[in-house]
């Protein structure tokens, strides 16, 4: 099983949206392991319930209830400080390198363009479905 942070604008297109975001947050979930830490899911349950994402507190509470129950949630005991431009980001690769990811699945431009941090490969979510796709499972 592959190991995978999904990033929270992923997971934000997953909840409200009915393409690729969501065919690959199924596939993570039922093929390989989702890896989150408890800032990431902070910050999930801090974007979710806005207005713009036309979702009621229910499915806002369930979604969260079904990830953090099916996600592994690593503590962030090693911090790193890499993205300058957003710091926020650094939230993200610190979750994967404490969680020895192997992915990093976001849309995050800043993310991107590391294209790879201490070994954990940064792909969008067209190329993590292709690669997860192709991985062992």
């Amino acid at each position: 099983m592959t190991r995978v942070v999904i990033d929270t604008n992923v997971l934000v297109s997953a909840v409200i949206g009915r393409g690729k975001p969501r065919r690959l947050l199924r596939r993570v979930l039922s093929r390989h392991s989702a890896i989150s830490s408890k800032e990431m899911i902070a910050e999930l349950a801090d974007v979710l319930p806005r207005e713009k994402f036309s979702l009621t507190s229910g499915q806002v509470a369930r979604f969260l209830s079904i990830y953090v129950r099916r996600a592994e949630v690593v503590d962030l005991k090693r911090r790193v400080e890499v993205v300058d431009e957003d710091p926020d980001d650094d939230m993200v690769l610190g979750t994967a390198v404490n969680g020895r990811a192997a992915f990093i699945i976001t849309g995050d431009r800043h993310l991107l363009k590391l294209r790879e941090f201490e070994g954990v490969r940064i792909k969008t979510v067209d190329a993590a479905l292709r690669l997860l796709s192709t991985v062992s499972e």
